[in-house]
């Protein structure tokens, strides 16, 4: 993210996302080389690097997107700019959760038919980036940023944002990224080992297989057991809708959330609002996940229910905060240097994803108690503590926020209600003339 901006800045931003979705393209084709005779360590190593330079290739694809809406938009139209990047930024995550569904379906196909489609998409996409984009789009005007002026700390309220969206978005990865799909897919702990026989996969439950010594076992060992037992494909309509949810309500968060409550354009205050309320599912979740009988008598109705509920609440609250999130960045950067300012912030943006990621493999395989080879670790456990997590970071996200300096306009909740009333500046004392 970070050479992404010095790249736009210095060639433009038609440069980033040619070299991104040129990027999209090698790591699909990287993984057509997949070979099933690999060992788990020879596999694990391979696809790591093709999904490497697919993370790269979102990034300066994404750079683009982000950076434009500030090089089109007049200094003084905070509102429609506010929409602009709000529209954006939804649209990319709906259609991302449309890629979702697609890459469930169609690997259920072909794994090869899934990989050609992908390619297909990105080609489509690239002559509009060769024929409809100014070729200095984005360049800094002046002379382009050094290494070392990127981090000083001269534009505190560019980096307090930056700081706070590493512990927004991990407050989501903590959770929803690796230990999600691996509880939805996970079998229920109980039906598992030498205790249940069977003599085929339908004897034993959803998730769960017919082990070769004839008894049933985990799918997934390493995923945990005391989950819903769902298939891939399910899981990922379930992941692709959330996402689909998120971003649609990004899109239109200024039109049906932030203006009716007179939020809009939004401040610091507006997001320490929204970021201290984005820490209410992922608690009562946590909660639930520890405490209520559906989860401690395997009802998989009742725990559908609450993932359900609970999922799409945080889905609409955290798509409010990302939109706000992605205002205030383009809002705060320096217009002339703007593709450098955006790179640094997605760079805080990917380390929070990066922490909440690994932290979240961490506390799912560890906290819960082994239950045997047969059934792996106890997930609702590990599930639970991702969600502490995810709350932590949120409360974190919304601390950091409060440091801005950006509160002139004060904090509506509505044309009846005002929680912070706005501050008038202060004009300079005039000297008297002797």
């Amino acid at each position: 993210n970070l050479a992404a901006g010095f790249m736009g800045a210095k060639w433009g931003i038609k440069i980033t996302l040619l070299a991104g979705l040129t990027l999209q393209i090698l790591s699909y084709g990287l993984l057509f080389g997949w070979q099933d005779d690999w060992t788990k360590s020879e596999a694990i190593v391979y696809v790591t690097i093709a999904q490497m330079f697919a993370g790269i290739a979102k990034d300066l694809t994404k750079l683009g997107g982000k950076t434009v809406t500030k090089l089109v938009t007049p200094d003084e139209k905070e509102t429609q700019l506010f929409k602009l990047v709000s529209l954006i930024t939804g649209w990319k995550n709906s259609l991302k959760g449309v890629g979702y569904f697609l890459g469930s379906s169609l690997i259920e196909v072909s794994y090869e038919l899934a990989l050609g489609c992908m390619m297909g998409l990105i080609v489509l996409a690239m002559p509009w980036v060769i024929l409809g984009l100014d070729k200095n789009l984005g360049m800094a005007k002046k002379k382009n940023a050094m290494w070392r002026e990127v981090f000083k700390l001269d534009n505190r309220n560019l980096n307090l944002l930056s700081l706070a969206r590493l512990f927004l978005f991990a407050s989501r990865d903590f959770w929803f990224e690796v230990p999600l799909p691996f509880f939805l897919r996970s079998p229920s702990c109980r039906g598992l080992g030498e205790s249940f026989s069977c003599l085929q996969t339908d004897d034993c439950g959803s998730g769960a297989l017919c082990g070769t010594d004839g008894f049933c076992a985990n799918l997934n060992p390493g995923g945990g057991c005391g989950g819903l037992g769902l298939n891939r494909v399910i899981v990922g309509a379930f992941l692709g809708g959330y996402i689909i949810l998120y971003g649609q309500v990004q899109s239109w968060t200024p039109q049906l959330v932030t203006g009716p409550l007179q939020q809009t354009p939004p401040n610091k205050l507006t997001e320490v609002f929204w970021g201290f309320i984005n820490c209410i599912p992922t608690l009562v979740m946590a909660i639930v996940i520890m405490w209520a009988p559906a989860f401690e008598e395997d009802d998989t109705t009742a725990m559908t229910i609450w993932f359900v509920v609970i999922i799409v609440t945080f889905a609409v609250i955290f798509a409010v905060n990302s939109s706000i999130h992605s205002f205030l960045v383009v809002n705060y950067a320096s217009k002339d240097k703007v593709a450098v300012s955006v790179g640094f912030y997605y760079m805080s943006n990917a380390l929070g994803r990066l922490m909440g990621t690994l932290g979240s493999g961490v506390l799912y395989t560890y906290v819960g108690d082994d239950i045997g080879d047969f059934a792996g670790t106890d997930a609702v456990a590990g599930l639970a503590a991702c969600f502490l997590a995810g709350t932590l970071s949120s409360f974190l996200a919304a601390s950091i926020t409060t440091r801005i300096d950006d509160d002139k306009s004060g904090l509506r909740c509505g044309s009846c209600l005002t929680l912070v009333g706005a501050r008038e500046e202060e004009q300079p004392e005039e000297k008297e003339v002797e």
